[in-house]
């Protein structure tokens, strides 16, 4: 995969169709790519998932070759959140410095927002303007598809792109008013990136080809070893409630993006993904203020 292509979508290394292939020849390739998977040593299993996940799913580049097998995608999951807390981490450099500078959170909310756009490539926002295009204007599940995968921007995807941008500024707003937006900014990170395998374990691909076909479905082990990382930081820059509140959360953002993926085009694809991560996202920062405003 290219290191800085922003596409939800994984294309094969070849013209040909991915149903091309008979089943035979599939399934051989996925026992191949998970004999490399189980196989593999320590060094690839910590520094080479991490750099597979920070290309996946950030503009920011990582020394060496980095493999996309389907297995090894799949197995990466485990480091998804903490690419969230490195991204978020990044990001609040130039928010915290402007703040500074200018007394002004408002300004320091737009820079903490841009700097998240520029490291990831607007990966996701690509993807739930996608989706709003395609869910939105498609009659038939072949068509929202069809529509999802063109490059150009309809009006709803204009809408929900203006609509997450505005309550992540007002997010962003409150949480600095209230004196946890570092927090905030990082646990909302990390539980949104742990929405994707929620959804790829729980729905189907909708797609033969792209992200949703190529990743595969994560094992247990890399999921919860995701869900650990999540939990034990949150519960170090929270506590308990602020992590339950956000679990919470997480769960009504999969829920719901996984009812309305299921509905409209059968399974997950990319672009459900990037939406899933938006989405949760936005619901884990709104829970963690919820509970941290009111002092619980």
């Amino acid at each position: 995969m290219p290191q800085n292509q922003p596409s939800h979508e994984i294309r094969p290394k070849n013209d040909a169709a991915p149903d091309c292939a008979t089943p035979k020849m599939q399934a051989a390739d996925e026992i191949q790519d998970q004999e490399t998977a189980e196989n593999a040593g320590l060094y690839d299993l910590v520094c080479g998932d991490f750099g597979r996940a920070l290309m996946l799913l950030s503009r920011v580049p990582w020394v060496g070759s980095i493999n996309f097998q389907p297995a090894l995608i799949a197995r990466s999951v485990w480091c998804w959140p903490l690419i969230g807390l490195f991204l978020a981490g990044i990001a609040a450099l130039p928010a915290l410095a402007i703040g500074w500078l200018s007394g002004n959170n408002g300004l320091a909310s737009v820079f903490a927002i841009l700097a998240m756009v520029i490291l990831t490539g607007a990966l996701h926002e690509d993807g739930i303007a996608d989706c709003a295009d395609g869910f939105g204007g498609g009659t038939t599940r072949e068509r929202k598809l069809e529509i999802m995968r063109d490059s150009a921007i309809g009006s709803y995807g204009v809408v929900a792109l203006v609509l997450v941008f505005a309550t992540r500024l007002f997010v962003a707003l409150q949480a600095f008013e209230i004196g946890i937006f570092l927090s905030a900014l990082m646990i909302s990170a990390m539980f949104s990136r742990l929405a994707m395998p929620v959804l790829m374990m729980a729905l189907p691909p909708a797609r033969s080809d792209g992200l949703g076909r190529s990743a595969g479905r994560p094992a247990l082990i890399p999921f919860l070893l995701a869900l650990f990382a999540v939990v034990i930081v949150t519960m170090l820059l929270g506590g308990p409630v602020m992590m339950l509140a956000g679990l919470l959360a997480l769960i009504c953002a999969c829920l719901m993006v996984g009812f309305i993926a299921k509905w409209q085009i059968g399974g997950h694809s990319g672009d459900v993904l990037g939406s899933a991560q938006i989405i949760a996202e936005l619901f884990v920062a709104i829970a963690i203020l919820s509970v941290a405003s009111r002092g619980i």
